[in-house]
């Protein structure tokens, strides 16, 4: 491997580290209510949730999250490959831009589907 692609694989992996670091950070502050845990049953009934509903609203939300955050990574590196190669295809054969369209749609397709298991796991709680 030459020079530019190390430097350009560790400034990948640096980014991906440093993006998880702030995802972690902003999860733990914006959802601190969901981590709460009530003390006693008092503040369990004052809040309308019981404990064991609360960690299974925990686990929900974790569940949802990594059902989305897998989804989208996962569509966004099809995307990343498809999308190259296709406009290399494209740029030697224009007539193929519509099929080369296609596959992209389908990796976007991905995405959406990672949404819909997000909110469905949401909604069964």
């Amino acid at each position: 491997m030459n020079e530019p692609e190390k430097k350009l694989k560790s400034h990948i992996i640096q980014s991906v580290i440093m993006l998880v670091t702030v995802m972690a950070i902003l999860g733990t502050m914006f959802c601190a209510d969901v981590f709460a845990e009530a003390s006693s049953n008092n503040e369990a009934g004052e809040m309308g949730m019981s404990s064991a509903k609360a960690d299974v609203t925990k686990f929900a939300v974790i569940a949802a999250g990594i059902a989305f955050g897998l989804a989208a990574l996962g569509g966004g590196y099809a995307i990343s490959h498809i999308g190259a190669a296709a406009m290399g295809a494209i740029a030697e054969k224009p007539q193929i831009a519509s099929q080369a369209l296609i596959f992209v749609a389908l990796a976007e397709g991905v995405v959406v589907f990672g949404i819909i298991v997000a909110y469905l796991i949401l909604n069964k709680v």
